[in-house]
């Protein structure tokens, strides 16, 4: 019986040799028209979308009459003194500490309640949690000039004005919306049989949710901290509304003091928008890699 099932073996291998042969890779196909077309596009794009840069950067380094004369061209003298004024005039120091406080202090706000509130919406299966929640991504279509007025009002009577504080809190409340939208979405990814497993290890539900879940969402949260830094770093007209003192000015609000009434100053306030987009710049570069990790986290979930 040995003998007789070793020819079956060895008969089946000779009728099907295919099988023992590895397979050819498939290969791909080669540089076509089509595909340098598309690269062409792509790199015209790029190129389109770094001609602000090239105007900011290229007339930062100008005199003011120069600016006026052509704007275009590189300058014939470069002066690297307009940032030395610039930085002077802004009192630099002071309004990059106001920028760099608001925006983490209101990152800091945004992650922390609206992470919470995010999954006690989920893991609540109520019709309340949905209304709820559609509430929150509601707010994001209301235009902030029509709240602009009565949010000054409350925020008077507060005592929210004229204040860093107040100012995170306002940040707090507009950027609730996108941030507990995207929590929501990225929790129901996470596997309820995790927490359970915590809670009959005899965890909390405090500590389900800070040693359990939280961790869980360190990719969203790279994102909304990235997509928050971004808005509330470069925004102008909340803080202009609630910032009165001049101590208190964050970075586009001392840029728009080289413009006056009857001058525009712009080769300082040029210097100025470079000074105030370095250091985004080097967070987003920064952060590259875990917007990169995010991402691919969750393509894969």
């Amino acid at each position: 019986m040995t003998t007789e099932k070793i020819e079956r073996i060895e008969a089946k291998v000779d009728s099907s040799p295919q099988r023992l042969l590895p397979q050819k890779p498939l290969r791909a196909g080669g540089y076509t028209a089509g595909l340098g077309l598309v690269e062409l596009v792509a790199i015209l794009l790029g190129l389109l979308y770094l001609v602000p840069f090239y105007y900011v950067i290229v007339n930062s380094f100008k005199s003011i009459a120069e600016i006026y004369t052509n704007t275009s061209a590189l300058p014939s003298v470069w002066l690297a003194s307009n940032y030395t004024e610039a930085w002077e005039a802004m009192n630099y120091g002071r309004v990059f500490l106001n920028s760099l406080l608001i925006t983490a202090g209101a990152n800091l706000l945004i992650v922390l309640f609206t992470s919470m509130a995010a999954w006690k919406l989920v893991r609540t299966k109520h019709w309340i949690s949905t209304v709820i929640f559609f509430l929150f991504v509601a707010a994001m279509v209301i235009p902030f000039q029509s709240i602009m007025i009565p949010l000054v009002k409350v925020s008077s009577l507060l005592g929210l004005l004229n204040s860093h504080w107040g100012l995170m809190v306002m940040y707090l409340g507009f950027g609730s919306g996108i941030s507990v939208f995207l929590y929501h979405g990225f929790m129901k990814s996470i596997p309820e049989e995790i927490e359970e497993a915590a809670i009959i290890d005899g965890c909390s539900t405090w500590g389900v949710f800070w040693r359990i879940v939280f961790p869980l969402l360190k990719p969203i949260t790279v994102t909304i901290v990235i997509l928050n830094s971004l808005w509330i770093w470069n925004d102008f007209l909340l803080p202009s509304l609630v910032l009165r003192d001049i101590e208190l000015r964050t970075i586009p609000l001392a840029t728009f003091y080289f413009f006056g009434q009857y001058t525009k100053q712009w080769d300082l306030a040029l210097a100025g928008l470079v000074l105030g987009i370095v250091p985004l710049l080097v967070f987003f570069f920064g952060m590259q890699k875990h917007i990169i990790k995010g991402i691919t986290s969750g393509s894969i979930k």
